[in-house]
């Protein structure tokens, strides 16, 4: 393990979500489980309230159970990153995904729904949370990278996407303070939101709801049939529902065997600077958008709500690592696109787990007659609560047409029993083979 810089640590450095300082996960227990309820949701983050907030508009009773606080899972420690796109091609084992024509163009129609649904959200349940719509920058990392861009671009044009352009290596600083990428590709239909607040709205948004019990620090231990429908055993006791949907993405357990087999917790690491100059702010991010990379070994990143900081995220392992190792890693990755940041330092780092599926595409559906809404893939902000409500409203009997994705199946991974031991491995490997894409190639 390298030693670590002290000096890229502020006075006042946290090992949290900077974005707990404006919302932090909410201690809410039910005083008891009713005996029986209509549905029993398992995971209480943006699919899981989403879920409820349907199935309540719906008429339909049901139980969230959160096994910790409600919002201290990955809900509220993402990049706040939102796009009406999806990751079409690159799955977390390097492999590149042929997709049919079809299911392109089915994917593409879905992910601009579920970002029109975020906005329309937003505004129904009027949450502050800093929304912006700006855009975003998908940087290639490599020559042979925009190549592959040009590829992905032509696909995404077929598929029907109209909001996004190849962008070169001599336009790209209309974009972006840094000189690192090899020109990229820019969607204007994206955007930026912060994530606790936006989930701290949601959860108001729920609890306005009287047919929702919630029930935090209750963890679902087991899972039987009983008749037509499911008996739920929870660290709190049992109850009785017609239906479960589980909503536990990357903290999915071994309650769930089969979907746990399906789905590769990878742990996303961030960190927050302090405040910077506005003239460095707008140097570096010109037009307020969102930034991604073409990496395998990806980093995200974006301004603060309030126009001050650069919150920097990626994988800086793929598993999780003590703090101030994560925020050394990921402060000489921000260097190393930023120079100008050298002698910045950390305030905040913190990390949580996203789920990735072996075909890269999100999942909603049934699985052994449990009903589920998993694997983000990284699309969460946007993707988790569009096809939450979906499944609520199928459930409910209030939704037209087939709830996204419910007809393409969640595959097993092979060789893969719940346990992500290879992770090490792949990371390693994705390291070398970035570092001769941009070194050697």
């Amino acid at each position: 393990m390298p030693a670590v810089n002290q000096s890229i640590f502020a006075t006042d450095f946290k090992d949290q979500p900077y974005w707990w300082e404006a919302f932090r996960p909410q201690a809410i227990t039910a005083p008891s489980l009713p005996a029986r309820t209509d549905v029993v949701v398992v995971g209480g983050g943006y699919a899981g309230l989403a879920t409820a907030r349907a199935l309540a508009d719906g008429g339909v009773q049901s139980v969230v159970l959160e096994a910790d606080e409600f919002g201290s899972g990955a809900s509220t420690r993402s990049g706040g990153a939102l796009s009406a796109g999806l990751s079409i091609g690159k799955s977390f084992t390097g492999r590149t995904l042929d997709y049919s024509p079809d299911l392109v163009r089915d994917v593409v129609g879905w992910a601009i729904d579920a970002y029109r649904a975020l906005i329309d959200l937003v505004e129904q349940e009027k949450i502050d949370c800093h929304l912006e719509q700006r855009g975003r920058f998908l940087g290639a990392c490599a020559a042979s990278h925009y190549e592959g861009l040009r590829t992905r671009f032509a696909k995404l044009r077929d598929g029907g996407a109209t909001d996004c352009r190849l962008i070169t290596r001599e336009e790209q600083r209309e974009e972006i303070g840094s000189d690192f990428y090899h020109g990229g590709m820019v969607f204007e239909t994206a955007g930026k939101l912060h994530p606790a607040l936006f989930y701290g709205g949601l959860l108001a948004a729920v609890r306005r709801r009287n047919s929702i019990t919630l029930a935090g620090h209750c963890r679902a231990t087991g899972l039987a049939r009983d008749g037509e429908g499911w008996r739920v055993s929870t660290s709190q006791g049992e109850v009785r529902a017609r239906h479960v949907v589980v909503a536990t993405n990357g903290y999915t357990s071994g309650v769930t065997p089969r979907l746990q087999k399906r789905l590769v917790p990878i742990a996303s690491h961030i960190i927050a600077t302090e405040e910077l100059p506005p003239e460095l702010i707008k140097e570096l991010c010109p037009k307020g958008r969102t930034f991604s990379e073409t990496r395998r070994v990806l980093h995200y990143y974006r301004i603060s709500p309030d126009g001050k900081r650069v919150i920097f995220g990626g994988r800086a392992r793929f598993t999780e690592i003590p703090g101030e190792l994560r925020a050394q890693l990921l402060h000489q990755s921000l260097v190393e696109r930023f120079p100008q940041l050298r002698d910045t330092k950390v305030t905040h780092t913190w990390q949580g787990n996203v789920a990735f599926t072996y075909d890269a595409l999100p999942h909603a559906g049934e699985l052994d007659g449990l009903h589920f809404v998993v694997g983000c893939n990284g699309s969460g902000v946007s993707m988790m609560p569009f096809l939450g409500n979906a499944m609520g409203q199928s459930i409910a009997g209030r939704l037209h047409g087939k709830v996204p994705f419910a007809e393409t199946e969640l595959p097993a991974i092979p060789l893969y029993s719940g346990k992500p031991w290879f992770l090490p491995v792949i990371g390693g490997a994705f390291r070398t083979l970035d570092y001769i894409d941009e070194k050697i190639r």
